[in-house]
Parts: C-alpha cells; sequence; structure tokens
C-alpha cells in the first residue's frame, strides 16, 4: 500500500512539469514572434467606420479577430506607404517673402491687393461685378450739406466709386437719395478726411483705381466736368492736381488760382520772398488739399488728422515733382468755405470750438514739420551724409 501511495503522485508531477515547459516554450516563442514583427502603435490604428460600427453595436456578429486583423493589415500598409514616402519626400511650404505670419501659404493663394466693389450675398460670385469703376471719389460729410454734396455726386458718372466719410453719424438719413444706395457709407463722429484715408483707403485697397479724388464737402462744382478733368490730367502727366479755384472766393495761395486762358498750368509766381526756388512750393510743385486728385501711383502720401502742411509735402511723391503737379483750369470749382467741421469741436478754455479746431491744425502742422526733417535728417546721417539745410 505505500509503494502505491507513493507512486501515484508520478503522473500528476510529470504534467505539472509539461505545463511548465510549454509555458516556457511558449513565452520564448511569442518573443522570438513579437520582435519579428513589425512595431505598430494602437493608437494609431485606423478603423473603418464599419468597425466602428460594430464597437457601438456588439450584437453585429463581427468578431474580434475580424477587428485585429483588419487592425493590422492597416499598420502594415501605412508602414509600407511611410517608408516609401521617406525616400521621396515632400517639403513643407515655406515663403519668407510672404506677409509675416503667412509664410506657411503657397504663394498663389497670397493676394496682395483687394478693392472696394460691392459683392452680392447671393447668386454666382462670378456674375456678381456688371461694371468695374476704375475711379474712386471721397466726400468727408455732414448732413447739414447734403444739398451740395447731391450736386456733387452728380458731376461724377457710374465709372467712379462713390465713398462718403460721415463725421456727424448720420448714415442712415442720405437713402433719400438714389446714388447713396450704391455708395460707401463710414462714419466715425468727429473726424476729419486724413484720419479716414489713412485708415479706409490703404494703397492696396484702392489699387484698382486710376484716379483717388479726396475733396472738401464745400466745393461748388457747377464749372466741373470729371471725366473730361481726367483726360487733362492724363494728357499733361499729372499725378497729383486739383481743379482751379474761382479766384474771387476762398483763395489762399496763387498756385491755386485759376487761369482763364489755359487748360492746366504748373507754376506761378507768389509774393516776394515767398520762394526761394522757383521749381519748388508754394510757386510750383504744388496743391491744396481741399480737393486733390491723385494718380494710383502718387496716392502713398497722407499722414496727421488735418493734413495742414501735407501740401508742402506732396512733393516728395513724384519726381521731378514741378512737372507731375499741377491744377487744371479748364475744369474749376469754387471754395464755398463752409466751416462745417469746425464746429465738430469743442470749447475750452475760453475757446469757442472752431478756435480749438485751428489751434490743433497749426500744433499738428508743427509736428509734422518736426518729423518730416528728423526722418530726413536720420536717413542721410544713416549713409554718412551731413543733412542739408
Amino acid at each position: 500500500m505505500s509503494k502505491l501511495g507513493r507512486s501515484s503522485g508520478l503522473p500528476r508531477s510529470n504534467e505539472g512539469m509539461r505545463l511548465l515547459f510549454s509555458a516556457v516554450i511558449g513565452v520564448m516563442l511569442g518573443y522570438l514572434f513579437g520582435i519579428s514583427f513589425p512595431t505598430v502603435n494602437v493608437t494609431k490604428l485606423h478603423f473603418p467606420s464599419s468597425i466602428i460600427s460594430y464597437i457601438e453595436d456588439k450584437d453585429s456578429g463581427i468578431t474580434t479577430q475580424t477587428l485585429l486583423n483588419h487592425a493590422w493589415t492597416s499598420a502594415n500598409s501605412k508602414k509600407r506607404n511611410n517608408s516609401e514616402s521617406n525616400s521621396d519626400e515632400i517639403p513643407k511650404i515655406y515663403v519668407p517673402t510672404n506677409p509675416k505670419g503667412a509664410e506657411g501659404l503657397a504663394p498663389g493663394i497670397v493676394v496682395p491687393e483687394t478693392d472696394l466693389y460691392l459683392r452680392r450675398l447671393w447668386g454666382e460670385p462670378s456674375e456678381d461685378l456688371t461694371s468695374q469703376p476704375r475711379y474712386l471719389i471721397t466726400f468727408t460729410v455732414g448732413y447739414s450739406q447734403k444739398a451740395n454734396i447731391d450736386a456733387a455726386v452728380k458731376k461724377f458718372s457710374e465709372n467712379f466709386t462713390i465713398m462718403l466719410f460721415h463725421y456727424d453719424g448720420r448714415t442712415n438719413d442720405w437713402d433719400e437719395f438714389e446714388w447713396s444706395k450704391r455708395a460707401i457709407h463710414v462714419s466715425v463722429r468727429r473726424q476729419t478726411k486724413w484720419w479716414y484715408a489713412k485708415r479706409f483707403l490703404h494703397p492696396d485697397i484702392v489699387a484698382p483705381y486710376d484716379y483717388i479724388f479726396i475733396w472738401d464737402e464745400d466745393l461748388s462744382v457747377q464749372h466741373f466736368n470729371a471725366e473730361a478733368y481726367i483726360k487733362l490730367v492724363r494728357k499733361h502727366g499729372l499725378e497729383i492736381s486739383q481743379p482751379g479755384l474761382e479766384p474771387d472766393k476762398g483763395l489762399t495761395w496763387q498756385m491755386t488760382k485759376r487761369l482763364g486762358d489755359q487748360e492746366v498750368h504748373k507754376v506761378t509766381e507768389e509774393r516776394p520772398g515767398w520762394c526761394t526756388d522757383p521749381h519748388l512750393p508754394p510757386c510750383a510743385a504744388f496743391v491744396e488739399i481741399m480737393a486733390t486728385v491723385f494718380s494710383r501711383d502718387a496716392w502713398r502720401c497722407n499722414d496727421l488728422v488735418h493734413g495742414w502742411g501735407l501740401d508742402f509735402a506732396l512733393r516728395r511723391c513724384v519726381e521731378p515733382a514741378h512737372e507731375k503737379i499741377g491744377v487744371v483750369d479748364s475744369q474749376w470749382i469754387i471754395h464755398q468755405v463752409i466751416p462745417s467741421l469746425g464746429n465738430q469741436g469743442t470749447a475750452e478754455n475760453g475757446r469757442t470750438p472752431w478756435e480749438g479746431v485751428r489751434a490743433r491744425c497749426r500744433k499738428e502742422w508743427g509736428m509734422f514739420q518736426k518729423r518730416l526733417a528728423d526722418a530726413e535728417k536720420a536717413y542721410y546721417l544713416g549713409k554718412g551724409i551731413t543733412p542739408p539745410n
């Protein structure tokens, strides 16, 4: 009996050894099998929508083995594609000459210029523009001058985009005029045309226009025709110009005075001592800022708020200035000298609103002269040149 008891444990011992041996062999084979298989990141496995549906619907009948088989197949296919692409990898787009922040865009999608043409909110985009005006006319307006502006706008054909800058905030009131419905309206209270121009007439935005008219609201235009004016500007090669002013009203400088016996003039004679050089302002290379007309290329010069002193600096925009800046005599206007903008000021320190506005104009003129002189001085010194007086 004792022998039988000892011998009965042998089969169980042999069975345990076989299980242990099988486990060891299984681990070794699994290790060898694993290192010979491609590495797979489970988080990068991509499953088709049908498999995703299976995950959401456990009763679909798709087995776990099917899911894993598809995962392995996708991973192997992706690995092969990656290895093929690495040999001929497509570089990332980087264009350092693009605007800052847009270096990753292909140059063909970066458009440097735009326009002010109005678009519809419906229909085919290619059918939006039935015409593309070639010129831009802007007026800085208050509603009290509506009759004057209405008469002026009617002097400009549909070849002009009309843009109104409203310093009194009254934009909807202009809808009584049919032309106002196709005009562009910008409303910011108590600002001047140069403030608007600097912010809403960037050269890259108005690039489609051959000429840009920057006009005041108090101009009478009975003797003015816009199309005829542009023909004369082209004929005489004027990059910056203005219509001649009726001699008996609103005249400050002799240069802007209308001469009745010619189409255009570019030089004049001023009071003794006013012109140190006959080719410099105010005897030449000079127009005022009340009714200035710029060519597309010349429209790079505007500064300050009121613009005082800017007319003396316009000569820096074109070369030679005494030939490309002038006054068109045969298309002339009348300056009505209505101080409507001056009334938008604030009375303080014992001064009326218009006196405060005029004081600000003078201050800005001095600021502009200093900035311009300092900038030119720094330029010459940076070049190692003694600045001219």
